[in-house]
């Protein structure tokens, strides 16, 4: 992890969150996937800190931040540390389970955000279909049940590599990075800790009301479910629409950093004029 110059934290109502804050201009405010933390940015911050103020928080349970010890929601402490930093509206780029946070917080803090970045995700009610993505998440919650943290990383680099490839056709410096975030979160708990996560409702048919411009950026080889999720998203919001990554699976800011950055970019500048 960083040194404490870099990585921030502030005091919430249930222990500290940690957070990176670099660069100045407009929010933009970077929502990693779940079991990972904030470094899976590390190829998007400082190329987004030369032009944004980029926030790149460690979400309640991950990375360096506090475990929960009473019930809350991921999206609350998004508006928590936004009000703590006394800034927003901010676009928020969000990752599977950090794009179903920045959906949630759309929805629940609209005033907060100024447009969305999703990936690998719709709404924080996932609706998982496909035998491939069905298998893989059945894989991982069954080796973690056992406590074999190996076998739990095995089952979730799965995803590095979607249904389409394996290991061997992937950088191993990301199937690293990966596995090594995972872990760390892993670590952080114990089985028989209670998960106070509180999930929202009813997120699809509320989606519609979301006004800001929402892009989804898929990996091309992604599983099907991942993909189709994002697409019903922007299909359901009014101003939306959705791209690629080629050669990509469930993390294509991590595997092709300069592409998905340029998509980011051009979505900042057309859609959102910053």
């Amino acid at each position: 992890m960083e040194n404490a110059e870099t990585l921030k934290t502030f005091e919430t109502g249930d222990g500290r969150l940690a957070y990176r804050d670099e660069g100045s201009g407009a929010p933009l405010v970077l929502l990693h996937g779940g079991f990972l933390d904030h470094r899976m940015w590390d190829s998007q911050i400082p190329v987004f800190a030369r032009t944004h103020r980029v926030i790149a928080p460690d979400a309640r349970g991950h990375g360096a931040s506090a475990n929960a010890t009473r019930p809350f929601r991921h999206t609350d402490d998004v508006a928590a540390l936004l009000h703590h930093l006394g800034t927003g509206p901010a676009t928020l780029v969000g990752l599977s389970m950090g794009g179903a946070i920045a959906v949630d917080t759309a929805l629940e803090h609209p005033r907060l955000v100024r447009a969305l970045v999703v990936s690998g995700v719709g709404t924080s009610e996932p609706d998982f279909r496909d035998p491939w993505t069905r298998a893989a998440n059945a894989a991982y919650w069954k080796a973690l049940g056992a406590g074999d943290l190996d076998a739990f990383a095995d089952a979730f680099a799965r995803f590095i590599y979607g249904p389409q490839r394996t290991a061997a056709d992937v950088d191993p410096e990301v199937d690293r990075r990966v596995r090594e975030m995972a872990r760390m979160t892993i670590t952080k708990h114990s089985g028989g800790e209670p998960d106070y996560w509180v999930r929202l409702t009813d997120t699809w048919n509320r989606a519609a009301e979301i006004e800001v411009p929402v892009l989804a950026v898929n990996g091309s080889v992604d599983s099907p479910d991942h993909i189709r999720m994002a697409e019903r998203l922007v299909r359901t919001v009014p101003h939306g629409r959705a791209t690629a990554v080629e050669g990509t699976a469930h993390y294509p800011n991590m595997e092709r950093p300069d592409a998905f950055n340029a998509i980011v970019q051009e979505f900042l500048h057309s859609a959102v004029g910053q």
